[in-house]
């Protein structure tokens, strides 16, 4: 019989008396990070049950709309790796990727 490891990830928001989120922190003892403060949170969860996406997308309200555009385009690229990684599928993570460049170069992230 094998045995299992529980690994947590603990993501803690505080919010304002208008439920606003003004901090995120997140702990993973396992990646040695602990309540290391965050302007912005995607999360997605796969309900299969259900066969849908489940999200959690909080951002404080003072991210800076320009951070908030690189952090897209660096979530959209990771998602094209991700993708690239699950799948295999070279030519729909190519499209992906040429996608992320259009992304950036529309809104001047290229330096």
């Amino acid at each position: 019989m094998s045995k299992t490891i529980k690994s947590e990830i603990k993501l803690t928001v505080e919010l304002d008396e208008n439920r606003v989120p003004e901090k995120l922190s997140w702990t993973a003892k396992d990646g040695g990070v602990n309540a290391e403060d965050a302007k912005a949170m995607l999360l997605s969860i796969w309900d299969s049950n259900q066969q849908e996406t489940l999200r959690i997308d909080l951002w404080t309200k003072d991210m800076p709309v320009d951070e908030m555009k690189v952090f897209f385009h660096q979530t959209l690229v990771a998602m094209a790796d991700t993708y690239h990684r699950a799948t295999e599928d070279e030519k729909m993570t190519a499209t992906m990727r040429d996608f992320c460049d259009y992304f950036a170069e529309k809104l001047d992230l290229k330096k």
